[in-house]
């Protein structure tokens, strides 16, 4: 059976790094065409990618939608509800790079296109596959921690100086900047699929280095089964702490790492040219605490990789696409939210 045939709109860090790599991989899965304006870009596409055709535009791309299965778009967050509606309207199955769009509105009326036009559309929530998440769902289903009582996750960097060439820094949040917009959505999809929905959100918004993207976040999430998650997204952090902290009524459970799988991926490694992708040394590995007792916990595997073995079953067999993009629209609802209960300094309660 031919390959499907992904057209990649954007060669920065998601579609060169995570995107081009993993569908490359993917057995059913092909890279046919690549979109970006850099002549510097397309000479990184000559060489990682020959046999993908180099596209200088979007239109470019609409010109030669028979020659592709779907699109992915990996571009600036401003750019994505409006090239995948484009490209829906063209007829295409989409991959949006998370986040769905800048706002709930934006991405709700582009869920319900892709609905009416019964055209898949899916976002890529890669960390839903972290080695960390994966272990915690299993400890969880194991009730190795009892009843988790709350939640800590955080993606902390020290990056003190704020960057001009960064869109995520030099781009206000309403137009897609900003490290909630970037990181929250990971932290915010992440709890979600582990806890369930949230009843209350509190939220702390600060924009400490001088340029127009907020740079520290924290959100305090209330779940429906009492679980509240504490999520901190920062750039300002000069000591991080542990990647995740989850406390339970049996035990405590904590990574002190991030998943290795992006660093690999940036590394230029890819997931069918190593054996044991994913997998984390033991040096790395999160831990069962009781008090004074501590163990480590063997990692699962970090899996990538599934979502785009997940999308070729969705569009060969039917079957459900990797990430329900009426997730994404309930993620950016509580972002705004998170926003809201910053600038009003209260609570903020969903409506259910």
């Amino acid at each position: 059976m031919a390959d499907l045939r992904a057209a990649i709109i954007g060669y920065g860090l998601a579609g060169r790094f995570f995107h081009a790599p993993l569908v490359a991989a993917t057995e059913g899965l092909a890279v046919a065409s690549v979109v970006t304006s850099s002549p510097e870009r397309q000479a990184l596409v000559s060489r990682e990618h020959p046999g993908a055709q180099i596209l200088s535009s979007p239109a470019e791309l609409w010109e030669r939608v028979e020659d592709h299965d779907l699109v992915i778009v990996a571009t600036p967050n401003e750019a994505h509800a409006p090239l995948a509606t484009e490209a829906i309207d063209r007829g295409l199955r989409v991959v949006v790079d998370k986040p769905l769009a800048v706002t709930s509105g934006e991405a709700e009326a582009l869920v319900k296109k892709s609905e009416q036009r019964s055209r898949l559309l899916t976002v890529f929530q890669n960390r839903r596959w972290d080695s960390d998440q994966l272990t915690l769902a299993r400890l969880l289903a194991e009730d190795r921690l009892g009843t988790v009582l709350r939640y800590e996750s955080r993606f902390e960097r020290w990056r003190p100086s704020a960057s001009a060439e960064s869109w995520r820094d030099s781009t206000a949040p309403e137009l897609g900047g900003g490290q909630l917009l970037d990181l929250g959505t990971h932290l915010v999809d992440q709890t979600l699929v582990l806890f369930g929905p949230v009843t209350h959100v509190y939220a702390e918004i600060d924009a400490r280095r001088g340029a127009p993207g907020d740079d520290d976040a924290f959100l305090a999430l209330r779940h429906e089964d009492g679980v509240i998650s504490h999520l901190r997204a920062s750039a300002i952090t000069a000591a991080p702490g542990p990647r995740l902290r989850a406390l339970g009524t049996k035990a405590a459970f904590v990574v002190r790492d991030l998943d290795g799988q992006e660093s690999a991926l940036r590394s230029g490694a890819r997931p069918d040219q190593v054996p044991d992708w994913g997998s984390e040394p033991e040096s790395r590995w999160g831990r069962l605490v009781r008090g004074e007792e501590s163990a480590p916990v063997p990692s699962e595997r970090g899996d990538w990789p599934r979502f785009y073995a997940l999308l070729v079953r969705a569009l060969r067999d039917g079957d459900p696409p990797p990430v329900d993009p009426h997730d994404a629209v309930t993620t950016l609802r509580i972002l705004e939210a998170a926003r809201r209960s910053a600038d009003s300094l209260e609570v903020v309660a969903l409506s259910s």
